[in-house]
């Protein structure tokens, strides 16, 4: 699941990126508000973790512009501002939750699976395709009663394609869903990960699941 979080913090940005990315989340992070802005017009993420204090553009700023978003994330607001009415303000202005600083980190990841599991989210926490199964909440890949030992981007793949059936990948799409906009991996590391996907998937029985449009990407029809 991609994620944006925009904190100007430089320790706390790095600990969150540390942490988010070895919970599963593919993760850009942005130090400014401006900054975020213009991952935010580049990608598409499902949730952005947002600071409301931000140098160049604040936080508010940044969540009032996700109106026009025509694929809208979810924004998690944390913040060190702990009064009642900034957080009105913020839920108003089209947060969809609000923790404030400091937090506990589980607490975090625990809103974040929150929000990714809403029905608005249109993301489904179990996904079956012949005998695929996948568990979005606890990232596993089953075949049948198998689990699938994938990496994280194996997994991210995998998940990407499976929510999005039917529909092709480029290349710079999967690289940009599974690595992160600031990533040096290139085009050669995504059919590395095809590969070896593919290599899993067919030890299990799942053969042919993953299909190459020549020219175009990857899909599963």
């Amino acid at each position: 699941m991609k994620l944006l979080l925009v904190e100007d913090s430089e320790r706390l940005r790095t600990m969150l990126q540390h942490g988010l990315a070895a919970a599963g989340f593919t993760v850009d992070a942005a130090a400014d508000g401006a900054e975020a802005r213009a991952f935010l017009a580049t990608y598409e993420y499902e949730l952005v973790v947002l600071d409301l204090m931000l140098p160049k553009v604040d936080g508010l700023s940044v969540l009032r512009g996700l109106a026009a978003h025509h694929v809208r994330p979810r924004v998690l607001v944390l913040s060190a501002r702990d009064r009642v009415r900034d957080r009105i303000e913020a839920l108003d202005v089209g947060a969809d939750d609000y923790l404030v600083k400091p937090f506990d980190f589980e607490e975090l990841l625990a809103r974040l699976h929150a929000l990714a599991r809403r029905p608005e989210q249109a993301q489904a926490t179990q996904l079956e395709i012949g005998a695929l199964r996948i568990d979005m909440r606890a990232r596993q890949a089953f075949a049948g009663e198998h689990l699938l030992a994938l990496t994280p981007r194996e997994f991210a793949m995998l998940s990407l394609l499976a929510r999005h059936r039917g529909r092709v990948f480029t290349r710079a799409e999967i690289l940009e869903r599974t690595a992160g906009s600031d990533s040096t991996a290139s085009d050669r590391s995504v059919e590395v990960l095809v590969f070896g996907l593919r290599r899993k998937l067919a030890e299990a029985g799942l053969d042919g699941l993953v299909e190459t449009r020549r020219g175009s990407g990857y899909l599963i029809p």
